[in-house]
């Protein structure tokens, strides 16, 4: 495939949707980049980011209709990349998705080309980030953060790093420059 894949991983809380929002404002008019949504087994009224709400029975029977690149379960939610995303980057296109950290290995063997790009947080900005979305209960919370906690995605997987713990805007401009390299350059570097 000829174009590139920037898949956006972290905890949930660290501002992914955020940070691809704000990257969508400054290239969404720009025909070569394409920004894909989720479907996911979540009420759309559930908040967070813009993504399709299926039922899980849409979902299963979607999955089972090979509609999907990517497709994975976490947090008691079932998550899927439509396989538009493949005549997407045929075309050449840069395509900016919000992917799962446990799921990158895969996306990974799957996707040669993929930019994996960590959104960082600090602990506790995370936790307050959480708790100020209101969908999880504390206890939820602090199992979130002890999950955070297992993930180690060292240089091997040579992911690209946004620190987000402090200024969404400077961790915008950082996720723009990264999307705007890879967009000149065609791979992950």
């Amino acid at each position: 495939m000829a174009g590139t894949l920037i898949y956006l991983i972290g905890p949930s809380g660290s501002g992914k949707d955020t940070l691809i929002n704000l990257a969508r404002q400054q290239l969404g008019q720009d025909s070569d980049v394409c920004f894909a949504h989720r479907y996911i087994t979540r009420p759309a009224s559930a908040g967070g980011e813009n993504h399709v709400a299926l039922t899980e029975e849409e979902f299963l029977a979607r999955q089972r209709a090979r509609l999907f690149a990517m497709s994975w379960a976490s947090h008691g939610c079932h998550y899927g990349i439509g396989i538009e995303i493949n005549q997407w980057l045929a075309k050449g296109l840069t395509v900016v998705m919000n992917g799962s950290r446990g799921y990158l290995k895969t996306a990974l063997q799957n996707y040669p080309e993929l930019c994996p790009v960590l959104i960082e947080v600090s602990p506790d900005v995370l936790r307050e980030r959480l708790a100020q979305r209101g969908r999880e209960t504390l206890q939820d919370i602090e199992l979130r953060l002890s999950r955070n906690s297992q993930f180690d995605l060292d240089a091997e997987e040579g992911c690209l790093r946004v620190d987000n713990t402090h200024s969404p805007e400077a961790a915008g401009q950082r996720l723009l420059a990264i999307i705007n390299q890879h967009r000149r350059q065609g791979a992950c570097a």
